[in-house]
């Protein structure tokens, strides 16, 4: 599939798309050349019209596929046509033709800020490499709100300890600075020392998060930490390291932090992003309202 292959080369190498992106975009656009093959008998994406494409999203329905994961298999078709309608490969684009179906916003989930303070204050984490370790990724993640895959490249060169900031690589290679307090400082102050102490070696521009052989964190390694932690201390459905990003987002904004300065922390390109996160909880609600109304 030479097609499907140079758009992927093309997200990876101009784009600079994230390893997760491409792997979810190659997933979707295989799928859909092979239920060409199988539905229609197609061999060629010239066959391919409006029509076709909508009998698969009708298909993706049926089978119960939700909403928003077709919408991010139609986003991955759209992004493949507008690459070929513009290398002149296709002289009509069907995605045109195509409309995706809605999906229900859902508020995003969030850990308590008791939960949180009950996570780092209870003794959970070993006095080890390790527990160190991990301790400093879930107070980074809570710190900074920053995503999994701008966490695990980090290097000890990223941080500036004297202004207590850290530089990180975000989508499309876009670069950020993120402030991070003095209570995440102590931590990384110490998991420096154990650091050294562990691998008798030089921090300066090597990777922060490593296993006990100096090995830079797998993503679902990263993703398997949090978990086992969130699993401590919150009984919320989704436990995972974004859920931590939302958290981030959710606790400032409840206590009075501007809507652009959260979108500048989490490095989103577009406000409509971050507006999601302006839902309060129930008790912050009920909170305001006491505290507002005359006859509260």
């Amino acid at each position: 599939m030479p097609l499907i292959t140079s758009f992927l080369n093309y997200l990876l190498f101009e784009k600079r798309a994230s390893e997760h992106t491409v792997v979810s975009y190659r997933n979707d656009l295989e799928q859909f050349w092979n239920y060409l093959q199988q539905a229609f008998s197609i061999t060629e994406w010239k066959e391919v019209d409006a029509a076709i494409i909508r009998t698969w999203i009708i298909t993706l329905m049926e089978e119960k596929i939700s909403p928003r994961s077709i919408n991010r298999k139609i986003s991955a078709l759209k992004s493949f046509y507008k690459y070929h309608i513009k290398l002149g490969v296709f002289q009509i684009n069907p995605m045109l033709l195509v409309y995706s179906p809605k999906v229900r916003q859902r508020l995003p989930q969030f850990v308590e800020e008791t939960d949180m303070e009950k996570l780092f204050s209870s003794g959970l984490f070993e006095d080890t490499f390790e527990g160190w370790r991990d301790r400093t990724i879930l107070e980074l993640f809570y710190a900074t709100g920053m995503r999994l895959s701008e966490l695990r490249m980090l290097t000890f060169s990223d941080f500036d300890f004297h202004n207590n900031q850290v530089k990180v690589l975000g989508k499309r290679n876009k670069e950020r600075i993120i402030p991070y307090g003095s209570g995440f400082q102590n931590i990384l102050t110490k998991y420096v020392e154990v650091y050294n102490a562990t691998f008798n070696a030089p921090t300066q521009n090597i990777y922060v998060f490593v296993n006990v052989k100096g090995k830079p964190l797998a993503p679902k390694t990263i993703y398997t930490i949090v978990r086992k932690y969130l699993d401590m201390i919150t009984t919320i459905e989704k436990r995972s390291p974004h859920i931590i990003r939302h958290t981030f987002a959710t606790h400032l904004l409840n206590r009075g932090a501007d809507l652009n300065t959260v979108k500048e922390l989490l490095g989103h390109s577009s406000l409509a992003a971050t507006q999601v996160y302006t839902h309060n909880t129930i008790d912050k609600l009920k909170s305001i309202y006491n505290q507002a109304h005359p006859r509260a």
